[in-house]
């Protein structure tokens, strides 16, 4: 017996406690249905009252879809992997992954949004740090390069882009600001 497998007893006890959590909903669905009360629901039509079952069921099946997608996404948020996840539903990563899309984020990589600017005939490129703050290297058209200031990160890539952008500018052909 595999640990998530559960005993003959707590399937007894899991079938009862999902019984007496059914039996209210489908007298209350019976009851909409045919405007009788619910405690008449057992002297109907026995295909209707059965109709009825499986109407609760539906609503409780639709319930601990949405429960298990909520556990999977807190499972998630606090590290677990696709991997984990399908170990625990008896499913692969790949289908954990298809179950549960949002359930593990997965953080971006350190290049993921870099970006290369080309301006005054030179280049340089905006590279975002795993804090997520944003630095930028290049090269003019003079052939000088250059970069943010050591320990100068910018919010922003637009940020760091003006700031290359006036790095370029002074380092075009010919104008280059000379220190």
């Amino acid at each position: 017996m595999t640990p998530s497998e559960i005993t003959p007893e707590e399937q007894a006890e899991l079938d009862k406690a999902l019984y007496d959590a059914l039996n209210p909903l489908a007298s209350a669905i019976r009851s909409r249905q045919t405007g009788q009360p619910p405690e008449r629901m057992w002297d109907a039509d026995p295909a209707e009252v059965a109709l009825s079952v499986l109407a609760a069921w539906k609503v409780i099946d639709a319930e601990v879809r949405r429960l298990t997608g909520q556990a999977a996404a807190t499972a998630g948020s606090y590290g677990a992997s696709y991997e984990q996840l399908g170990a625990v539903w008896g499913i692969t990563r790949q289908g954990a992954r298809k179950k549960w899309p949002d359930a593990v984020s997965r953080p971006a990589a350190a290049t993921a949004g870099n970006r290369t600017l080309a301006l005054f005939g030179g280049t340089a490129e905006l590279v975002r740090s795993p804090s997520g703050d944003w630095g930028w290297t290049g090269q003019g058209a003079d052939g000088a390069c250059g970069a943010a200031a050591d320990g100068t990160h910018y919010a922003s890539a637009e940020e760091a882009a003006a700031h290359a952008g006036v790095f370029l500018k002074e380092h075009t052909l010919g104008i280059g600001h000379r220190s």
